[in-house]
């Protein structure tokens, strides 16, 4: 991870943070300032609490159905999240905990979530492919290209998939299976 990004999250967003909570306690008095942090915890807690449950119920319903319950996993993902930024002191987390917990900012936020990260899996996916040569006009989609440790696997078979050595002989006429070479 880059440097910048975890400077801004440890040292700039605290001192942001803070400089939002001083200017309401000159506006409102420190006591209702802390009142109002405590109580943007609890009720922070609470909606964890519930929005938490339905989504634990829709990741079981999914399952039951048989479904791939990845929009559930992301909901319980960006919950915790959210949860986590709303028992955290501070106004500003508090609005962002508050926008992962309702569920029409929750769904902006996983289809945001979604692009970012389905484009760093598939250039991870598809620069760790071996893919064979694609075909000619008319065939069939490229396929991975078997190998072995060494990569040998397909060269050394003319394409055909399997390594020279381990082609076993033909049966004999006494029915006994074919030995692979040792």
């Amino acid at each position: 991870m880059p440097l910048l990004p975890l400077i801004a999250l440890f040292i700039v967003v605290p001192i942001v943070e803070l400089y939002f909570i001083l200017q309401v306690a000159d506006v409102i008095g420190p006591p209702y300032t802390v009142l109002i942090l405590i109580g943007a915890s609890v009720a922070g807690s609470l909606l964890l609490r519930s929005e938490g449950r339905a989504a634990w119920r829709r990741f079981n319903l999914a399952m039951k159905e048989g479904r791939m319950p990845h929009t559930e996993v992301l909901d319980g993902i960006l919950i915790v999240f959210g949860g986590a930024f709303l028992i955290t002191p501070g106004f500003l987390s508090d609005v962002v905990g508050l926008g992962l917990l309702l569920p029409p900012v929750r769904a902006v936020a996983r289809r945001f979530l979604v692009r970012a990260l389905g484009r760093r899996l598939l250039v991870g996916v598809a620069g760790a492919r071996r893919t064979r040569p694609a075909p000619a006009r008319g065939g069939s989609a490229p396929r991975p290209a078997p190998a072995d440790a060494e990569g040998s696997a397909w060269e050394e078979s003319g394409g055909r998939g399997e390594s020279a050595e381990a082609r076993p002989e033909p049966a004999d006429g006494d029915g006994t299976p074919p030995q692979l070479p040792r």
